[in-house]
């Protein structure tokens, strides 16, 4: 996890703009970079780095010898990029994975260089020989990427938006700032006059596809077939070897324990696979919840099954309030289910950094997108439908899920890492017949469940426990953090704001108090970037009223105290 920051075409002093590029300094604490390219007066690049591979080598913009014209700056790992210089014959320069890019750029090019990556990546690439720059996002969106492009030949690039918004720029008091699209590719035209143009974007990835490189992998072929035995056993393999291929580190690793079922999947897996490997130190997991927290609870339970290192941080609703600002600013988003379910995530990423020596953090993300573990699932019309919703999930994480889970731990300096979204993890999981995908017998998630019950890496309770919101299980079934959130805004905003909504916020009008409440904060640090976020999420084919889980009718918890 790193913060990438790049301009072109800027007509400003740009060690001015440099202090643009300090505002993401949260996602580099171990050094900083600030370079002008040779012979390009106008372009830039500024790095903050989080050390995680060659502390020695790997500051950025990244350069090698063999290709002196070619300039990267990235954020992310590629976790194939040893197979891919064995397969390749590739001479390294340094350790660090992303080196794998420049040499497949130089060999093939961009738009095989991208379908042949396999790992998370937001990347800059300028290439000096043919004036050209290249920016892409991997397929979810994991690391996150904003552009900045305006009618005069201006291009901005960074990690986050709060480097860009306030940019100045001769031309244009207040340019448009937009999330970069994930599984994408957009190739620039940087001319003579210094000015740039975008002249064709190519799309890589989808959620059904898997890099093109055969041998990306040490896995051998998986069984053919879709009966239900070898199935189970495809999915067991994948998943553990999606783990092993995210191991690749030089700092501790951690991983967020929620209790429920897809973090004490990652947790258990984790724990296996560094015991067989070189890891010397004990894995920590870490979960967050008051004192009668349903989820701390079964955290804890999980904890003491695999022999993790477990650290518990006790939450406080009060405290929670007060972090609510800082959220809001940090996730540059105002959609409700994220701006609950962030509070608890930023504070337990905050002990991590202060607390522990934890700096790669692993977590569950993807999985309830990927597996149909939503409990409004239960409530799809047909199976098809319910698959054409899950892979629409799968598309939107970068504005949900994942975008809460990159900045909360980015906030603090911490490297996420997600198996669930593994490229060939999911690509197979979303092959296998509708039929099979979809919830069974009232339970959510069926068949992965069923896939892991016959191992003892987690208590059968725990397995077979029912789907539980992050944000909802931080508190007792009794009150919910949702509700005392509710309570205290209800306090804040009052019946005529509320009347005036529709005038005051057109673009995703705000339909309760809660949602007005975030939408008040937003504005106050991101005035008109209301259309960064296309629409509110909202469980489907029900008449839901609030995205929490624990409004639905099929909501069970039998983790309750």
């Amino acid at each position: 996890m790193c913060g990438i920051w790049a301009l072109f075409g800027s007509d400003e002093c740009l060690s001015v703009q440099c202090l643009s590029a300090m505002k993401i300094a949260h996602r580099g604490p171990d050094a900083f970079r600030f370079e002008n390219v040779n012979g390009f007066t106008n372009c830039c690049f500024g790095f903050h780095r989080l050390a995680i591979v060659d502390q020695l080598y790997g500051m950025q913009p990244l350069r090698v010898k063999k290709f002196p014209y070619l300039w990267l700056c990235y954020n992310g790992e590629i976790y194939n990029y040893k197979q891919l210089q064995k397969h390749f014959e590739f001479e390294y320069q340094t350790l660090v994975d992303g080196e794998v890019i420049l040499h497949l750029f130089n060999k093939f090019g961009i738009e095989k260089t991208t379908a042949l990556l396999d790992g998370v990546f937001a990347f800059v690439l300028l290439d000096t020989a043919n004036r050209k720059v290249y920016i892409g996002r991997d397929t979810y969106g994991v690391r996150p990427l904003f552009k900045l492009l305006t009618d005069d030949g201006f291009l901005a690039v960074c990690s986050e938006a709060k480097g860009l918004i306030n940019l100045k720029h001769s031309m244009t008091s207040c340019p448009e700032v937009d999330p970069f699209p994930p599984g994408h590719c957009e190739i620039f035209d940087l001319k003579l006059n210094g000015k740039v143009a975008s002249v064709e974007i190519v799309k890589f990835h989808n959620c059904k596809q898997e890099p093109k490189h055969a041998e990306y992998d040490s896995l051998g072929k998986l069984q053919s077939g879709f009966d239900r035995e070898t199935v189970k056993r495809n999915i067991c393999l994948l998943f553990e070897n999606a783990v092993r291929k995210r191991l690749m580190a030089q700092r501790r690793i951690g991983c967020l324990l929620s209790g429920g079922l897809d973090s004490s999947l990652v947790a258990a897996t984790l724990l296996k696979l560094m015991k067989e490997s070189t890891h010397s130190y004990p894995l920590q997991t870490f979960a967050i919840g008051s004192d009668d927290s349903p989820d701390l609870l079964a955290a804890r339970k999980v904890a003491s099954h695999i022999g993790s290192e477990h650290h518990e941080i006790m939450f406080d609703a009060e405290e929670g309030i007060q972090v609510v600002d800082e959220v809001i600013f940090t996730l540059e988003t105002y959609d409700i289910t994220t701006v609950r379910a962030s509070v608890g995530m930023y504070l337990i990423s905050k002990y991590i950094r202060k607390k522990t020596d934890s700096v790669v953090i692993f977590s569950g993300e993807g999985s309830d997108e990927l597996t149909q573990g939503y409990i409004y699932f239960h409530k799809a019309p047909t199976p098809e439908e319910a698959a054409e919703d899950s892979e629409r999930l799968l598309r939107e994480l970068y504005l949900f899920d994942v975008l809460r889970a990159d900045r909360t731990t980015a906030a603090h300096g911490l490297e996420l890492r997600v198996p669930f979204l593994d490229h060939r993890f999911t690509s197979y999981y979303l092959s296998l017949p509708p039929e099979l995908r979809i919830p069974k017998n009232g339970i959510e998630k069926y068949l992965l469940r069923e896939a892991f019950e016959d191992s003892d890496l987690l208590p059968k309770d725990i397995l077979w426990r029912p789907k539980e919101a992050f944000s909802d299980g931080l508190m007792s079934v009794k009150k919910s953090w949702f509700t005392v959130l509710q309570e205290y805004i209800e306090q804040q905003v009052d019946d005529i704001m509320m009347e005036k909504a529709p005038e005051k916020f057109p673009i995703n009008t705000p339909k309760t108090k809660e949602g007005y409440f975030y939408r008040q904060i937003f504005e106050k640090y991101y005035p008109g970037r209301a259309g960064w976020l296309t629409h509110y999420w909202m469980p489907r084919w029900i008449n839901a009223t609030d995205p929490s889980a624990r409004t639905l009718k099929h909501y069970v918890s039998t983790m309750s105290a």
